[in-house]
């Protein structure tokens, strides 16, 4: 019996082929080695479609979550190789993917003379690998490789249920290109001076994957001006400030990744505790759990710009409330209060909105960027 076909696949495939092709092209034009194949848009559809269907299955009750890469046994570093191929169906996926659930395991797919297969899984894949994940049950995103050692992954694509959003490769005109939209969207180079806006990357990436919702606050290094908007005594201060990944910062990159990873894992964690994490522009972690309150004599917020990175969206501007609950009033009045400040709130539910002042709209920018973490 012939299962119904996915009919967001077949629409957003031709745009994806196009984006790799793309990509594919300007790599070559800069004379970079060892890309990933082409995917057709064919084999896209067929990807997609499987990997939807599979994310509505259980194994023995657990959900199904996986990564398939679009790439040859050869053309990745050292796989496993299954030896009879899997088929590219929902089932056989399904009962895989308990074997390959972890972060950085991908299930290989390619083609066996006429039909597309699993041929095993690998760790490393190519520059520009097409990339599927299944993070949820009918939640799909597209992805691939950057490059560079230091960084997530590249989001072009999130797909849930009937819904598709295109990730912006440039921020609209309406959109600020601010340091941390710009690392996130990759349009920065990997220099020393962008390290701080991958750093900040990192971070949300760690607050949100506790999933209990959470809210951290970066302010200005050398000035106590922060603390008018903050209830004292701060629950949990830290003194002297927690150093940690402030030192990492100052270290070569590859030496050190193995220690800012565990810095950032310990301060996104402390972000599940209520209240607000408190870290300076140096990334010194000052507190945690404090409560933010209206700096005195300043007035109430009583509206923010909202705009997401994705094709089609249309900035908006609304009150706090409309976008969220208690952390999101608190982040904005806190950034409009403080406006040298960055807030990050990542609520329960998995949507991430970073807080901003525009000095060009004269206003708190609320950046929804969730699309960019998954």
């Amino acid at each position: 019996m012939r299962r119904e076909a996915y009919a967001a696949a077949r629409t957003v495939s031709p745009k994806l082929h196009a984006y790799f092709a793309r990509h594919r092209d300007d790599a070559l034009r800069r004379g970079q080695e060892d890309l990933a194949p082409l995917p057709d848009a064919a084999s896209i559809e067929a990807v997609i479609d499987a990997a939807f269907w599979a994310s509505l299955r259980r194994e023995e009750g657990y959900i199904t979550r996986i990564s398939l890469a679009f790439l040859p046994p050869h053309a990745a570093s050292l796989p496993m190789l299954f030896e009879r191929p899997l088929g590219l169906a929902p089932e056989a996926l399904t009962r895989v993917a308990p074997a390959v659930e972890r972060p950085g395991i991908h299930l290989g797919v390619w083609r066996d003379q006429d039909d597309l297969c699993v041929w095993g899984a690998t760790r490393a894949i190519p520059i520009l690998c097409f990339v599927l994940e299944v993070a949820a049950p009918g939640l799909l995103v597209v992805k691939h490789h950057s490059g560079q050692e230091s960084r997530k992954f590249v989001n072009v694509a999130v797909l849930e249920g009937d819904q598709i959003k295109l990730v912006e490769e440039r921020p609209s005109e309406k959109q600020e290109p601010t340091p941390l939209l710009k690392s996130l969207l990759r349009l920065e180079p990997p220099t020393s001076g962008a390290q701080s806006s991958i750093t900040l990357v990192q971070l949300a990436v760690s607050m949100r994957a506790h999933g209990r919702g959470g809210l951290m606050i970066v302010v200005p290094a050398g000035t106590d001006a922060w603390r008018e908007s903050i209830l004292h005594p701060v629950a949990y201060s830290v003194a002297p400030p927690f150093s940690a990944l402030a030192c990492e910062q100052d270290r070569p990159p590859v030496p050190s990744r193995d220690a800012a990873a565990s810095a950032i894992e310990t301060i996104g964690g402390l972000t599940a505790v209520d209240g607000a994490l408190v870290l300076n522009h140096r990334y010194e972690l000052l507190g945690f759990g404090a409560k933010i309150v209206r700096r005195h004599g300043w007035p109430p917020i009583e509206q923010v710009m909202v705009t997401e990175p994705v094709e089609g969206a249309v900035p908006a501007v609304v009150h706090p409330e409309e976008i969220g609950g208690t952390r999101h009033l608190a982040a904005a009045q806190f950034v409009q209060d403080q406006r040298d400040a960055v807030a990050l709130v990542a609520s329960q539910d998995g949507r991430f909105t970073v807080f901003e002042w525009s000095p060009g709209e004269a206003m708190v920018h609320a950046h929804r960027v969730e699309a960019l973490l998954l």
